[in-house]
């Protein structure tokens, strides 16, 4: 079951098709389920933090709590992704632009960070660069994954401005599965590989997928996060 979520069904006869559909739905479903439990789970656990973080972003700007932005998810759709505010209200989006330009054409190497997030950014708050460098302003994301809208573990959720600069095959990371708050290049590579790698580590996640691999992401995340290799 776990391989069958990425094959091609199509050229198989009635009853493999049958099976190989039926396969199918039950590996989407046993996903959706631990979505939901973990994403419920990591809410009530992380509650205390939510409002500590929520009280601490209020307190030292101006602005609202939670950051909201348009996502490019599963087969292209688009969908509201929450984090944390980290950036001053009003912040120049076209300096992010110019930067995911430069790092998709590759004129950004693994040796300059290689990020989607840019070091030193100059337009985060105090509070913000601290939530940056530990991955907490992520955390909203949690909502997302109960909702649906996102997986636990899956491809990095696009901006629609980043959709545009893809070559053909980048698009692929999106055809069969949901966006994640974690994946296979956070775990492996983060903030220190290239674009195409990136995209590379997210195709070869699509093909591989199975529960016991979003278990294993999900156990490797807690290192990858706490090491801040690559986190800005």
């Amino acid at each position: 079951m776990a391989r069958i979520l990425m094959e091609d069904c199509d050229h198989l006869d009635v009853a493999d098709l049958l099976e190989c559909k039926r396969a199918k739905r039950l590996s989407l479903f046993a996903k959706r389920i631990l979505d939901i439990l973990g994403s419920l789970f990591a809410i009530i656990i992380f509650s205390p933090l939510f409002i500590s973080i929520a009280a601490a972003v209020k307190l030292t700007s101006k602005g609202p709590i939670f950051f909201r932005q348009e996502r490019v998810g599963l087969g292209g759709r688009r969908f509201t992704f929450l984090k944390f505010r980290s950036m001053k209200c009003g912040s120049d989006s076209h300096i992010h632009q110019e930067y995911i330009r430069r790092f998709i054409a590759g004129k950004i190497t693994e040796a300059a960070g290689g990020a989607f997030k840019i070091k030193d950014d100059p337009r985060l708050t105090r509070i913000g660069a601290f939530l940056r460098r530990a991955s907490l302003d992520e955390l909203p994301q949690l909502f997302n994954v109960l909702k649906g809208d996102m997986s636990l573990v899956g491809p990095r959720p696009a901006i629609p401005y980043e959709i545009d600069l893809y070559q053909p095959w980048h698009r692929e990371r999106f055809l069969d599965v949901k966006p994640g708050i974690t994946g296979l290049w956070q775990v492996v590579g983060r903030s220190k590989t290239t674009f195409d790698d990136m995209v590379r580590l997210d195709l070869q996640y699509v093909k591989q997928w199975s529960i016991w691999l979003d278990i294993k992401i999900l156990l490797q995340t807690p290192r990858a996060v706490l090491s801040r290799e690559g986190a800005y």
